[in-house]
């Protein structure tokens, strides 16, 4: 049996589970199998209103990687919003570039605070190596205007998500943008003293030491290489005569 084939068997487990358990173990057996094949079946699994069924398409949408994103872009639900926070997490967990828009219009805009807390993730976990090298800098300074807006969202929970993203976006970009490196820890620093969240102020710290630990590793790296790489001369005159 081809996968092709066996798509098709697990496929037609899923469209005709006839109870939430079995759709469930449905989905769970057909994101396992990691054929490109099941990409709409999975998308369409985010909208069953079947929360184990979405953890497991997610999952298996993530694992099969970018062969998923360009089906996650066309197939987003614009009318479920349920949906359309599961579309989202998918995304962020394969970190595909070709995600950067809708992530941005759904961070800033979406009326959903569940789809706004993905969107804003997802921006925490983009693969900057897929961009032209001219054009790292340039998106990572959109990205981080995003967050830095997306920081003052009225809901906890994506103020949560956008500490997270400033906290990668930070250690990405402290070696070669160290001016908007520096905009982050200050946005972090005030998030830290007048968020009225302690969840958020919570993550806020987390985030500010692992920047602060980052530093310190980059800061010693070079001596460290230095060191090791030393070697003794000898003393003139002390060899054999």
């Amino acid at each position: 049996m081809n996968n092709s084939d066996f798509a098709q068997i697990l496929i037609r487990a899923v469209e005709e589970a006839d109870s939430s358990e079995r759709l469930v173990d449905a989905v769970q057996e057909l994101a396992a199998a990691h054929i490109e094949e099941s990409v709409p079946t999975l998308i369409a699994a985010l909208g069953y209103n079947n929360p184990g069924a979405a953890v497991a398409a997610v999952d298996g949408l993530i694992a099969i990687g970018e062969a998923a994103v360009s089906p996650l872009l066309e197939l987003i639900d614009d009318y479920n919003y349920g949906a359309r926070a599961w579309a989202l997490r998918a995304l962020a967990g394969i970190g595909d570039v070709r995600a950067l828009d809708t992530l941005f219009e759904a961070a800033k805009t979406d009326f959903s605070l569940s789809v706004r807390r993905a969107a804003a993730r997802g921006l925490g976990t983009l693969r900057w190596h897929q961009l032209p090298p001219e054009k790292v800098e340039s998106v990572q300074t959109q990205v981080l205007e995003a967050l830095l807006l997306i920081s003052q969202d009225p809901e906890w929970v994506v103020r949560y998500a956008a500490v997270t993203s400033l906290e990668t976006l930070a250690i990405a970009i402290a070696a070669t943008l160290p001016d908007q490196a520096s905009r982050i820890t200050n946005q972090l620093q005030q998030m830290f003293d007048t968020d009225v969240d302690l969840g958020v102020r919570t993550r806020v710290k987390f985030a500010q030491e692992k920047i602060q630990q980052q530093q310190h590793q980059e800061t010693f790296a070079p001596k460290r290489k230095l060191q090791e790489t030393e070697v003794e001369v000898p003393h003139r005159g002390g060899g054999r005569r």
